[in-house]
């Protein structure tokens, strides 16, 4: 068997393990675990780590190796496949390209690419630091989506898996599953940070006042203004994930009120009780600052 291709059959192996004693774990059990008042889900791709880097650099790998015109067709594939099962399947679309190409052994070593790919590297500043932040607040997860092998190697290597304490949580359309989530990492209030208003709207439509959204405006679909256009405006709106380490709860929280009372929506529960009476600040219209930002400007919102 060529290297590349043991070390994708190693890599899977490992991945089985990881499943076993890492991402089903009892932190994210469905068997009635102990309700926390705050639970913060973060998404991964564009939220805490750089994909389009990733990406970035996977198109000029394989114009290198297999050329212009093939790399483009690789890209047809992934989109087609992306089409048909409406996630991004990398490795599932280099299958697919080695059927149409079988005897291009350059391929083998694109596979290696993707496996060893150093997506520690990719982080965002100050990920890490918010994801830390998020822990003083209560139990913190990944939620995201993706493919049962390439999203769970890339949130392994990039050492967010560890980060979360193996808490993490992967569908194929994560804002259809929250029933799962819900069962999984039961809370009094939700928080979720996440690159795409399309998703956020999605969950804010199902948890309603139960979740306070938080949109980081990194990535190419953040930066669409078509797209953002289309869905209506998180509760806090970020530059960077790295703006999330000044956040103060009790702000989140009574922000995603604050605008519920003026939706209609029934209110969530007082801020005081889910993020006790640490009032670092105020602004202008009542809502509390984070500490590092107490008189000074807010993030967008």
């Amino acid at each position: 068997m060529p290297f590349a291709a043991c070390q994708l059959v190693q890599r899977i192996k490992s991945f089985d393990f990881l499943r076993e004693n890492s991402y089903n774990t009892s932190k994210v059990s469905s068997k009635n675990p102990v309700p926390a008042k705050v639970v913060c889900l973060f998404d991964v791709d564009n939220t805490l780590l750089d994909n389009d880097h990733v990406i970035s650099d996977l198109h000029r790998y394989l114009e290198r190796e297999v050329g212009l015109r093939r790399a483009q067709h690789y890209w047809d594939i992934f989109e087609l496949l992306r089409a048909e099962q409406d996630y991004a399947d990398y490795l599932g679309a280099l299958q697919r390209y080695r059927r149409e190409y079988p005897h291009e052994l350059n391929l083998l070593t694109v596979s290696r690419f993707l496996i060893n790919y150093p997506f520690a590297n990719r982080l965002f500043p100050n990920s890490l630091d918010a994801v830390e932040q998020a822990k003083k607040w209560g139990t913190v997860a990944l939620l995201t989506d993706g493919d049962v092998v390439f999203q769970p190697h890339k949130v392994d290597r990039s050492g967010l898996c560890e980060a979360v304490e193996g808490k993490v949580l992967i569908y194929v359309h994560k804002e259809k599953e929250l029933a799962d989530v819900e069962r999984r990492c039961p809370a009094s209030h939700y928080v979720m940070v996440d690159d795409k208003l399309r998703i956020l709207s999605a969950m804010k439509a199902s948890w309603g006042p139960r979740l306070t959204t938080v949109f980081v405006r990194q990535g190419h679909y953040a930066l669409d203004p078509a797209l953002v256009a289309k869905y209506p405006a998180a509760d806090i709106t970020l530059e960077r994930i790295g703006d999330f380490v000044g956040c103060d709860l009790h702000r989140l929280l009574t922000r995603a009120r604050a605008k519920s009372a003026r939706m209609g929506a029934k209110t969530a529960p007082p801020a005081d009780e889910l993020a006790g009476k640490s009032l670092l600040g105020r602004g202008r219209d009542g809502a509390h600052l984070p500490a590092r930002q107490a008189g000074g400007g807010l993030p967008r919102s």
